[in-house]
């Protein structure tokens, strides 16, 4: 059982240059506050990227809303959205920025990157051109975001599947030379769409318990909603240590 909480930003382009100065002079790395966080036992700030025309917009939409967005045009800077989910008896808040594919965006969008702890990274599968493309893509998240930050390769439009360009097992190959999980989705039939957002989560969660990824670093793309999780996730050394009774 998940809870959805959708928001959306639609920034129009003549208002870019403000919404992302403001969005500098906010506590969250480039993002928004997120009150909702206080009632959740994380926060995790996600990407969604790729290049234009892949369906990111309709991926994030059929997350968000469970439905297909009709009337998609290509996303002028960014659109966000966020949801709350149940992932390994943990509440997780995904704080969601789809970034515009298209080159001329790209410069401002970077700035999205900073801070993040998880990305789709989506491509085409009717398209050569936007497979071939990945690479820079997956370069820029590791890069721009964290060495550490968690992807998974989505091939979108598998309901195309006459139309196909790249196989499954080409797409899965580069996934594995690049560490990277890997599913066929479809926005339009919301085949695997839901388990992409959540098997990128449920894989950070697994890193956190496992200590390899630390909320509490800068920059780590995790916040705690419950302050009751920080403090039983705090080193022992760093709690404080009961009075021992005098042996007078």
């Amino acid at each position: 059982m998940s809870v959805s909480l959708p928001l959306t930003v639609m920034v129009r382009e003549r208002d870019w240059i403000g919404i992302h100065l403001f969005s500098l002079y906010l506590s969250l790395p480039v993002g928004i506050p997120d009150f909702g966080s206080i009632w959740s036992d994380f926060l995790f700030k996600f990407l969604v990227i790729g290049s234009a025309g892949t369906g990111k917009s309709c991926l994030l939409h059929q997350f968000i809303e469970n439905k297909f967005k009709q009337d998609s045009n290509h996303t002028i800077g960014v659109e966000f959205g966020s949801r709350v989910v149940n992932v390994g008896g943990k509440t997780v808040k995904l704080q969601i920025w789809d970034t515009a594919g298209q080159e001329r965006f790209r410069s401002v969008t970077r700035s999205y990157y900073r801070g993040a702890a998880g990305a789709l990274l989506v491509y085409d599968i009717t398209s050569r051109e936007t497979y071939n493309s990945l690479a820079a893509w997956l370069t820029d998240a590791r890069t721009l975001a964290s060495p550490n930050i968690v992807v998974i390769l989505c091939g979108n439009k598998k309901d195309l599947d006459p139309e196909r360009e790249v196989t499954f097992l080409e797409a899965s190959r580069f996934a594995q030379e690049n560490e990277l999980m890997f599913l066929e989705t479809s926005a339009l039939t919301g085949e695997n769409v839901e388990e992409a957002f959540l098997k990128c989560a449920r894989t950070i969660l697994n890193k956190i318990d496992s200590g390899e990824l630390d909320p509490e670093r800068m920059g780590s793309g995790i916040q705690y909603g419950d302050a009751s999780l920080r403090q039983l996730r705090q080193p022992r050394s760093a709690q404080a240590v009961a009075p021992q009774p005098c042996g007078c």
